[in-house]
């Protein structure tokens, strides 16, 4: 650390903690150049190992008991192996056993003399006790048995008063899943620890070197003497190497006086921890520290077999989902009935809480999740999306919704048809959401000689702060699922609007040419009929008129018809703008629907002057229709009122009647084409929905809107249109 700098958690980040430049006082170290010659050593060297000591000696003269001099000079012939393993021998010097220790590491050869307080017998009846429980690891079936099995067993062979199983998540903080203690000490099992409590440099340098010891909390450290102007010593890979004092100052806040951790390391990551405390200082042999490293070796591969096991599984559910959706499919049109279905299936492959399926405005919801939230959450998806949209804190998603979304912060949104803004989406909630508690202690305060430190407590509290607003992250075979989910229902969607679009074409062809000539035939027929009434049969107009209001509607209902297919293709309408007289327009529109219905009362509440810049024919298309609609779905013998207004440079053309609200799942479809609602409506038998989708294209290419609201027990639906000049 640099002099005079203060020790806090911010520089425990940046600690150089591979060059410390001391040991832990429980033995020696001696470090050689690659020729042999030494180079420096701890301050206890010479004392402990009984020696003399000078740079530039050869390491054959320095009076070392053989053994130590041969793994010396093993580890020098073979320093150019970057796989080489450290070479270990059992020596005796004085009265005392050591266990010596050599690896060679960045052009050094480092030779350490680990003090050892217990005999070689009970050493290999440790060890071997230790290598007999291999098996029985290998044997679990699942991760949680794996662990809980791992620390029991650590513990057996190692005495520690608490052995834990930590287990890393994709952001880097950590869960305590297993645990075994003395039967008096506070449990830990099942708290959340920050990923700053494992700085990212500490978390390399536990990658490197997979088990670290500290066998006395309250040990001073021995400094290390070297050449003048030499680099310090690099001893990532030193079983003595000293640790950061705010380490040491976090294990003594929770009372632990010696510590043992084993890494558990797959693929190149740090996937977890095995971490030993006990309440007193303890020195495991070496011996028996490196059975509990090739423990948590066995671990790591069992482990990872285990996660292939689940990822196939996982990717055998999601594929027995997706096939089951698109056999829906078939037998359904509607692709949110087929997703709904499925709804369960979809949010357990993917771990998520809730769900929403959106197609042409039409929203359906699974899960504990608000209806206004979900309309929310869909409005925020981009328009033409075709790959995955992913968010996991609330920072992801656009401001205006940060303070609406509560605990639903994570999304995974599937655009499988962005023609129509049909979305799946997945959502999970905030991580603190997730963890359980089973009562949690109070707080460990302590101050120690470098001030106040995290404790366990106050891990959680700072976790608890770092994760706000955080979801779990998507895994990455979770997201593969998805997009191969997407593929098959974007596929499904795309098949099914191929054969639409090629049976339509079919249709359009023969509306437009096939029948349209007969229905113009037939239509003068009825005028001949009405006008040859007088001589003929009484009954004669009135089939004449029949005739005639018949082949009208079937006139209008093909020309709505042509006019979809024309927006479909994005032609437009093609309307031709000029002034328009709008209370012109309109009183004409509603003299005509008194006299064809004079048993509905139709009044004009309000009449502005307004004049605006529009196809006359168009409009009067739209307007039509907001009298047809409310005339057929008001309640009989009630008025159907009309409101006219000019003001802030625009004019607003409001139709109401009374009737009850429309419900808001069919709200959702309004201003789509081919609506249930509509085709199925007793008052309306002969309508296809077109009327709406086609009046709100027209009022589109006016610039202006078309809108509904419920209103004081009235229906409304609102024209707005800019005023010329305006």
């Amino acid at each position: 650390m640099e002099h005079g700098r203060p020790v806090d958690l911010l520089s425990c980040a940046d600690e150089p903690i591979h060059i410390p430049g001391s040991i832990q006082p429980h033995g020696a170290l001696l470090f050689f150049q690659e020729d042999g010659r030494l180079d420096g050593w701890s301050a206890n060297a010479p004392a402990l190992l009984g020696i003399a000591l000078q740079l530039g000696s050869v390491y054959t003269a320095l009076f070392l008991p053989q053994a130590a001099i041969e793994a010396v000079a093993d580890c020098i012939a073979a320093k150019d192996d970057e796989d080489a393993a450290p070479l270990a021998a059992g020596l005796t010097i004085g009265n005392a056993d050591y266990d010596c220790v050599v690896h060679a590491h960045h052009g050094r050869i480092v030779a350490e003399f680990e003090l050892r307080e217990t005999s070689s017998e009970e050493v290999s009846r440790f060890a071997i006790k230790a290598h007999g429980l291999i098996d029985r690891l290998r044997r679990q079936k699942t991760i949680d048995a794996l662990l809980s099995s791992a620390v029991q067993q650590v513990r057996e062979f190692t005495g520690f008063d608490r052995v834990m199983a930590y287990r890393f998540r994709a952001d880097d903080s950590g869960d305590v899943v297993a645990e075994s203690r003395r039967d008096d000490l506070v449990p830990y099992l099942g708290q959340r620890y920050p990923a700053g409590d494992i700085p990212a440099q500490a978390r390399r340098l536990y990658t490197l070197n997979t088990l670290r010891v500290i066998a006395d909390m309250d040990y001073n450290a021995v400094p290390m003497y070297g050449a003048p102007g030499a680099a310090p010593l690099d001893m990532s890979f030193a079983v003595l190497r000293s640790v950061s004092p705010v380490h040491v100052e976090y294990l003594k806040n929770m009372h632990v006086r010696a510590s043992m951790s084993v890494s558990i390391v797959i693929n190149g990551r740090l996937w977890g921890l095995i971490a030993c405390h006990h309440m007193s200082p303890k020195l495991v042999p070496y011996a028996v520290r490196m059975a509990a490293d090739v423990l948590a070796q066995v671990m790591a591969s069992t482990i990872h077999s285990i996660e292939a096991r689940q990822d196939a599984t996982l990717a055998e559910q999601s594929a027995r989902v997706r096939t089951a959706i698109i056999e829906s499919l078939l037998l359904d049109d509607d692709p949110l009935d087929a997703l709904g279905q499925h709804a369960g299936a979809l949010m357990a492959a993917s771990e998520s809480q809730a769900m929403i399926a959106t197609q042409h405005g039409k929203l359906v919801r699974h899960g504990d999740l608000p209806e206004d939230l979900a309309r929310a959450i869909v409005e925020s998806l981009p328009e033409n999306e075709h790959d995955l949209v992913v968010r996991e804190m609330v920072a992801d998603w656009p401001p205006a919704l940060h303070d609406r979304l509560g605990k639903w912060v994570g999304m995974l949104a599937l655009p499988f048809d962005p023609l129509g803004q049909g979305w799946c989406v997945m959502l999970r909630v905030e991580q603190i959401d997730t963890v359980a508690w089973g009562g949690r202690p109070d707080k460990i305060a302590a101050l120690g000689p470098l001030g106040e430190r995290l404790t366990p407590r106050g891990s959680f509290d700072a976790w608890h702060e770092t994760v706000r607003g955080c979801a779990h992250q998507w895994e990455p075979n979770v997201l593969a699922n998805a997009r191969l989910t997407l593929a098959e229902l974007m596929r499904a969607v795309n098949a099914h609007r191929s054969q639409t679009e090629a049976t339509r074409a079919q249709l359009l062809a023969m509306l437009g040419h096939d029948l349209r000539d007969p229905l113009h035939s037939i239509n003068m027929a009825g005028m001949v009929l009405e006008r040859t009434g007088s001589t003929g049969s009484a009954n004669q107009p009135t089939l004449a008129k029949r005739i005639q209001s018949s082949t009208n509607r079937m006139q209008r209902m093909i020309s709505q018809v042509l006019d979809m297919s024309r927006i479909d293709r994005g032609m437009g309408l093609g309307v031709t703008l000029e002034p328009v007289d709008l209370k012109a327009l309109l009183v004409d529109l509603m003299d005509e629907a008194r006299l064809a219905y004079p048993s509905i009362p139709l009044d004009l509440v309000c009449d502005d002057a307004a004049t605006v810049n529009a196809d006359s024919g168009r409009l009067a298309q739209v307007l039509s229709n907001l009298l047809s609609n409310a005339r057929h779905h008001g309640e009989p013998g009630k008025p159907v009122t009309v409101c006219l207004k000019a003001h802030g440079g625009e004019a607003s053309v409001a139709v109401a009647n009374a009737g009850e609200p429309i419900a808001p799942e069919t709200v959702a479809t309004l201003f789509n084409p081919f609506k249930r609602a509509s085709m199925n409506n007793p008052r309306n038998r002969t309508g296809m929905g077109l009327g709406l989708y086609i009046a709100q294209q027209i009022v589109r290419e006016h610039r202006g809107e078309l809108g509904y609201r419920y209103e004081d027990g009235q229906v409304v639906f609102t024209l707005r249109l800019p005023l010329l000049g305006a």
